[in-house]
């Protein structure tokens, strides 16, 4: 397979590049030299063939409109949860198709960010979402929206979109008709309090069931998104 890198656009056919500190470190791991090919991709759609010209520096040669994208636009709202399992998370949603994920704080999370800790864990998620789409061929990088409050989520959610709450008191995921757009909420280790669940069902949200195992924080949101794809994306 030939190796993926992701650089900031606009970019331009002929284009002579520096890679980026995290895309050369790849190139250096994958010992590329010049002469060998690689793709190219800005998040912004389509991806380009380029040849290695120096030491972490190529050239762009052809654009190719290329999409890899679920036909399932899936927003996961998920409750924050510790270390490694919402790296986790947010890579393998990304691989599932997620279209954006919305990290929320929550009463029973474990995982309490301040200050200029939050921002810094939301671009910790944004790079995780971007090495993600390197690996599993996307061309459209997912955002990760700034970290939330559950209240502040509560106050500005819409309806419009089918919108989701995975909970085992629910319906079978395969009982409910979502097609397009959906939002699914997803809780953090010890799922959502009662009064965050009440307030996501006033908000419009549908209790989803997975089945009767409980799964965990890490397994829950990233099933639903499997379970989707099969049922009506691109499985």
């Amino acid at each position: 397979m030939t190796p993926r890198v992701h650089v900031e656009g606009p970019l331009g056919e002929g284009m002579a590049l520096e890679l980026p500190p995290a895309a050369g470190h790849h190139a250096r791991v994958l010992r590329l030299r010049e002469g060998d090919e690689l793709t190219v991709f800005d998040g912004s759609g389509g991806e380009w063939k380029a040849l290695v010209i120096g030491k972490a520096k190529v050239r762009l040669q052809q654009f190719r409109e290329i999409e890899r994208e679920s036909p399932l636009a899936i927003t996961l709202v998920q409750g924050v949860s510790s270390g490694e399992r919402m790296d986790y998370t947010v890579q393998k949603a990304v691989e599932l198709g997620v279209a954006a994920i919305q990290p929320l704080l929550t009463k029973k999370g474990v995982v309490k960010l301040q200050g200029s800790r939050a921002p810094a864990r939301v671009a910790h998620w944004q790079k995780v979402v971007i090495a993600a789409c390197e690996q599993c061929g996307r061309n459209r990088i997912p955002q990760v929206a700034s970290l939330l409050d559950f209240g502040d989520y509560i106050r500005e959610v819409k309806s419009g979109k089918p919108m989701l709450l995975l909970s085992a008191q629910g319906r079978p995921l395969k009982e409910l008709d979502i097609r397009g757009e959906a939002v699914i909420a997803a809780g953090p280790e010890a799922g959502f309090a009662a009064e965050e669940q009440a307030a996501l069902e006033r908000a419009g949200f549908v209790k989803a069931s997975l089945g009767p195992r409980i799964l965990r924080t890490e397994t829950a949101a990233l099933a639903a998104l499997a379970a989707l794809n099969v049922l009506r994306g691109d499985f």
